[in-house]
């Protein structure tokens, strides 16, 4: 490929010198692309699993209705829920998390250069 940038022609008008005309700059630059994972996403999965964990442990597990030694209290299975969601999302978010810094380092490893042609338009 040419090292060369590539002009586009003016139209009639501009040529003529009409000043209400852009200005188009065009040049050709080389890029360099690599697909990188969404943190996001990741981390939003991985608190919805940390949610349904939460709630798999609640409701695989029989309950008892006996006082809590330690505490004197009887928990209800939605207070038992919530406890294990302060627990399992936090972990579900650190553990999404560490996939998501994986993904992003071993896609890191594979960018490749990319040629492209950037146009710039200047108005007035």
């Amino acid at each position: 490929m040419a090292d060369t940038a590539h002009v586009p022609q003016e139209p009639e008008s501009a040529a003529s010198g009409s000043p209400s005309q852009p200005h188009v700059s065009d040049r050709i630059e080389v890029v360099q692309v690599r697909r990188a994972p969404k943190f996001s996403v990741f981390l939003a999965l991985g608190a919805a699993l940390g949610l349904v964990v939460a709630m798999i442990l609640t409701f695989a597990f029989q309950g008892t209705t006996d006082e809590s030694p330690n505490t004197g209290l009887i928990y209800t299975q939605g207070q038992v829920f919530g406890f294990l969601a302060l627990i399992c999302i936090p972990v579900g978010l650190a553990l999404a998390g560490t996939v998501a810094v994986i993904l992003d380092r071993r896609s890191s490893r594979h960018m490749r250069d990319v040629t492209v042609d950037h146009e710039s338009v200047h108005g007035e």
